[in-house]
């Protein structure tokens, strides 16, 4: 197996931008000392039979130069990992390409912008430079033990005993506190009493790290996941779903009758950035759910495509894509509208929000369905392209 590591590595230009409107989750400033992908790539260095690592620089265009310089002398200080950073410059001849192999294709599919067409730039990157198994890292986790590729490879592209085929698999993070486990001590009150995961979360974990080591996920997490070319070759990540990208893969998945497994031995470290303003990442998650729900229920109307459904993902993450999805999101955006100090921008979440974003699920639920129809020649075109590869190599 030729295996890659792909690390989406998000910046801002100084600290307003890391808390703007539609802003990234983990985006380092320019500023910081020791910015998240330092952390991450030292602790790489201790990894063993470590392959290459790809890093997608995800920047505001304009500071391209700046910010790739700052990044750039980051990866000089760990010499020992042998790195390709892709920028915005490798990014639009690479867009170019795909858009000359499937000009059909709805908006940026492949690029570095929109964390489904991030992750979809690194499955291109990879298939250009001939890798058939990538390994996804988020730049503000780090590996906690020698032995990450060796676990994060186990069982790739084989077998279970039912023989059912190995094709894509997660591991789980330690939060802060050192647990795999939501924190269900947290007593938010009101303001989260339908707008809460964990209880549901925390049941699906417990059993799944408690089960064989290998079994059937309901759950990814996207910087710690592993996925086989003859997966990542069919079956593309949305580019059309505001977050929770990694998730969805799983969804995607099963729609072309494959499955994402879990793994109860591989795991890494997350030390995320604080987060200061809670609506913007709100108003995401109900764009994500509608639009989710939408999209698999197009998907059950096509004779071709598997259903998938949300009895099938209990006990998590069934609930979100269930009916009662319309008054979670309409009761937690009035509670927050009355007693979270973000009042204004969880009222216009309410008033508009929530009509917006059914309007966004009704006018994108077939764009997935139709660019994953493009993705296998999109994917053959790119595995193909010499000068591709020799700009990749250069970087």
């Amino acid at each position: 197996m030729n295996p890659v590591i792909v690390i989406p590595s998000y910046w801002a230009g100084n600290t307003a931008e890391l808390n703007a409107p539609g802003a990234y989750d983990h985006a380092s400033d320019l500023g910081s000392l020791r910015p998240e992908l330092d952390r991450c790539l030292a602790s790489l260095e201790q990894v063993r039979a470590l392959p290459r690592v790809i890093v997608l620089l995800v920047c505001p265009q304009q500071l391209t130069e700046r910010i790739s310089e700052r990044v750039r002398g980051i990866l000089d200080e760990h010499p020992a990992i042998e790195t390709t950073l892709v920028t915005n410059r490798e990014a639009s001849l690479i867009m170019d390409h795909v858009s000359r192999i499937a000009p059909g294709v709805r908006g940026e599919a492949v690029s570095l912008r929109g964390y489904g067409a991030i992750r979809n730039m690194g499955l291109a990157c990879a298939a250009i430079l001939g890798h058939d198994a990538v390994v996804f890292l988020d730049d503000d986790e780090v590996v906690i033990a020698p032995d990450f590729m060796e676990k994060a490879l186990y069982g790739l592209g084989h077998e279970t005993r039912q023989r059912l085929p190995i094709l894509a698999k997660s591991g789980y993070f330690y939060n802060k506190a050192g647990s795999p486990l939501a924190d269900t001590t947290k007593k938010n009150g009101i303001t989260t009493r339908w707008w809460t995961k964990r209880i549901e979360f925390n049941r699906w974990m417990e059993k799944a790290l408690t089960s064989t080591r290998i079994s059937r996920s309901n759950y990814v997490c996207g910087g710690c996941f592993a996925v086989h070319a003859r997966a990542f070759r069919r079956v593309a990540f949305d580019p059309y779903i505001t977050r929770g990208e990694d998730l969805d893969y799983l969804f995607n998945m099963r729609l072309a009758g494959m499955d994402v497994w879990f793994d109860n031995a591989w795991v890494v470290k997350h030390l995320p950035p604080e987060q200061t303003e809670e609506a913007p990442r709100f108003m995401q998650n109900v764009y994500r759910w509608f639009y989710e729900r939408a999209k698999l229920a197009a998907a059950s109307r096509r004779p071709d495509i598997n259903t998938v459904t949300a009895a099938s993902l209990m006990p998590y993450p069934g609930p979100w894509i269930g009916p009662g999805l319309d008054e979670r999101v309409r009761k937690t955006a009035l509670v927050r509208a009355m007693c979270s100090r973000e009042r204004a921008a969880y009222w216009h979440i309410y008033r508009h929000g929530i009509e917006d974003a059914r309007e966004y699920a009704s006018a994108h639920e077939n764009d997935y369905l139709r660019f994953a129809s493009f993705w296998p020649s999109i994917v053959s075109g790119l595995a193909r392209d010499e000068q591709l590869a020799a700009l990749l190599e250069r970087a």
